[in-house]
């Protein structure tokens, strides 16, 4: 199971290198990670996805506790969250496939953002599944290089997450 955990940490030089090090050095991998200030500049929001059970997530939020820079750790697993995130798709093409990998952007409002003879790169939004679910009709036509952004992640309730 991968679960989404979103940290909020004071905005300091330093800081992701002691969350991302003391999930490492427990041997727990973290799939994707983002980083960026939120809208008090003093803080920034780090959004993580980790790979385990439960007792791996339990791990994983005490050891984010117990660190002095973090302001607050939220398990966005099995709750109600909005999810995004951003890929580059460069996508081999020829005379006959162009047309239907701009149709296939189209039907999962990509957008093509730079045009090459022989490739296109698809820029799309979504949720992680809508991507790879479009990477993987794609990957017939040849995909060329791919770059993805992680996810970033809000609860849908109404304080803070």
């Amino acid at each position: 199971m991968k679960h989404v955990i979103s940290v909020l940490v004071e905005n300091k030089p330093g800081v992701l290198a002691r969350v991302v090090g003391l999930i490492s050095g427990r041997g727990y991998n973290i799939e994707t990670l983002n980083v960026a200030p939120t809208h008090d500049l003093t803080v920034s929001r780090i959004t993580m996805t980790v790979p385990g059970d439960d007792r791996v997530l339990e791990q994983v939020t005490k050891q984010l506790n117990k660190l002095v820079d973090v302001i607050k750790v939220y398990d966005l697993t099995g709750e109600k969250f909005i999810d995004r995130e951003l890929a580059l798709i460069k996508v081999q093409i020829s005379g006959r496939n162009r047309s239907s990998v701009m149709e296939l952007a189209s039907l999962f409002k990509a957008e093509v953002v730079h045009v090459h003879h022989k490739s296109l790169t698809i820029q799309i939004v979504g949720g992680s599944d809508e991507i790879d679910n479009f990477l993987e009709l794609v990957r017939a036509n040849g995909i060329v290089d791919v770059s993805r952004t992680g996810v970033i992640a809000l609860g849908r309730t109404e304080g803070k997450e």
